[in-house]
């Protein structure tokens, strides 16, 4: 069980929070959809694996669509396609059987391909400046909160799991407020776009490809 003192040194596992339907890209799985000659969930890959070293996806079906990625696929635990926290208690319940030393899991969405390169050291660094080990950090810009990017402590999965399963609820922010949250606020870019930009439709896939190489 993670310790107080872990709140000043946290072992985060990163993961990738791919597990939705992708109702609005009109048929594709987003994900796997190419943006500037990569699918969408590599470039993602990439830019994790320079913030944090353990990594894993989370997302449904046949995970050998994931094989390029040479990366561990944890499916929902619980039933119902629960949204962003059914991910984020897979992601921990993988946790807890193959990383029992991890005391933080740092979430990103699968498909925001231009999150902040210091993502991971300005949550941590966040945490840090808490003595409580009970925190959630997520992260907000331009006013804007952002759900699947968050830094989770491990010791929430039991109350995580009762909150969808027996509770039933699915609301990020519902559950964060039980806890001690923490808004970590990242700014916006010189000409006013969102690092956390999320392509949900072709439209917004076009837009991202005209935004690569500005974003990075």
């Amino acid at each position: 069980m993670p310790t107080e003192a872990s709140i000043h040194d946290p072992v985060p596992v990163g993961a990738i929070l791919a597990g939705g339907l992708s109702r609005r890209m009109e048929g594709p799985e987003k994900t796997l959809l190419e943006l500037d000659g990569q699918p969408l969930v590599q470039r993602i890959r990439d830019r994790l694996a320079a913030q944090c070293g353990d990594i894993l996806l989370n997302a449904n079906g046949d995970p050998a669509r994931f094989a390029f990625l040479d990366l561990p696929v944890q499916a929902d635990t619980v039933e119902g396609f629960a949204g962003p926290l059914a991910g984020v208690l897979a992601v921990m319940d993988w946790c807890a059987e193959n990383r029992p030393t991890a005391t933080h899991v740092l979430t990103v969405a699968g498909d925001t391909p231009f999150f902040p390169a210091d993502y991971c050291a300005r949550m941590k660094k966040a945490l840090a400046e808490q003595n409580d080990p009970e925190t959630i950090c997520l992260a907000f810009s331009g006013g804007n909160r952002h759900p699947t990017f968050g830094l989770w402590p491990l010791r929430l999965r039991v109350p995580l799991h009762d909150f969808l399963v027996r509770e039933g609820e699915r609301k990020v922010l519902l559950f964060a407020q039980r806890y001690n949250l923490v808004k970590v606020d990242f700014a916006l870019a010189a000409d006013g776009s969102d690092p956390f930009f999320n392509i949900n439709t072709p439209q917004d896939l076009e837009q991202a490809a005209g935004m690569t190489g500005k974003a990075e």
